[in-house]
């Protein structure tokens, strides 16, 4: 058994207002992340992203900030962080972020139109942040290469599959009796 799916089996289950919330090294930063982990996820993200022609690695704050580092250490594509602070730089782009149990304002910088981006995130929960995202890139006039989310939570409603978005992801998940459980190992659907 891969690591990712062990650790995510092994995750503790919290509730927050109602919304069931697996605690995970890549989604929480606890309990602390294995170095094997994330390079276990970043092979994966690499040879499951389409990287061709890829200029841009795009990620929110915070947790999709440790993963995408990586794999932009081990591709060369520069990385984008959005972020929950706004700078007031030129062409900075505000995007209204709403999930499951939160929702904030967020902000894009140095990103343009005709850029060729890979997003990615850690968690695909309600798609409200990668829909949000996505949406806000193509305003931009960016071109949506590939997203990849490296667990997706699949037990509710998702803003991104009635979107014209698709994301890949690496495993996939659902909560049940208080435990993780694994319904598609591989994210493929």
């Amino acid at each position: 058994m891969d690591q990712l799916r062990r650790s995510l089996l092994e995750s503790p289950i919290i509730e927050k207002e109602g919304y069931h919330y697996f605690v995970h090294p890549i989604s929480d930063g606890v309990p602390m992340l294995e170095p094997s982990l994330l390079r276990e996820i970043v092979i994966k993200i690499i040879r499951k992203a389409r990287l061709e022609n890829v200029d841009k690695i795009v990620t929110p704050a915070a947790m999709g900030i440790h993963i995408s580092t990586a794999v932009s250490l081990m591709t060369d594509i520069p990385l984008v962080v959005i972020r929950k602070r706004e700078y007031g730089l030129s062409g900075e782009t505000p995007l209204f972020q709403q999930t499951g149990y939160s929702e904030s304002q967020m902000y894009i910088n140095d990103v343009e139109g005709g850029d060729n981006v890979l997003v990615l995130d850690d968690v695909l929960s309600t798609g409200g942040t990668l829909s949000a995202i996505c949406a806000a890139l193509e305003d931009i006039g960016a071109n949506i290469v590939d997203i990849v989310a490296v667990i997706k939570k699949d037990d509710g409603d998702n803003e991104l599959e009635s979107s014209e978005y698709s994301a890949k992801t690496l495993i996939n998940v659902v909560i049940e009796d208080g435990e993780v459980v694994i319904v598609n190992p591989t994210g493929d659907d």
